[in-house]
């Protein structure tokens, strides 16, 4: 596994510019929480998208297609919450759910070396 730093800078610009857009466009009192939470999700699918080459290019190819769709799962996801009003709980358990089942799924290709 190959970090690329620069990728890697550039999916952390990427991933604060987009929740630096939630946060502004949220109006209650989460806009806090769903900027840290929408950094930090978008940042790791994003990093593993573009930031990280793997030992088999089959490998970085599939981990990058399951970032990709997870990556566009979480931006789609923030977008509803930001619009639309919701719990603190709510928002852990969804997002909580869809990052342990994309590690999940990234950890077993990675594991399986497809």
């Amino acid at each position: 596994m190959k970090v690329n730093f620069v990728q890697t800078t550039i999916a952390i610009a990427i991933s604060g510019l987009i929740s630096c857009g939630f946060y502004n466009f949220h109006n209650s009192e989460n806009k806090l929480f769903l900027s840290i939470g929408g950094f930090i999700f978008l940042f790791i699918t994003l990093a593993v998208s573009i930031g990280i080459n793997f030992e088999l290019s089959r490998t970085t190819t599939n981990i990058r297609v399951v970032s990709g769709i997870f990556f566009t799962n979480a931006l789609i996801s923030h977008l509803i919450f930001t619009f639309f009003g919701f719990t603190e709980p709510s928002y852990l358990i969804t997002n909580g759910i869809l990052l342990l089942i994309y590690v999940l799924i990234v950890d077993s290709i990675y594991i399986s070396k497809q």
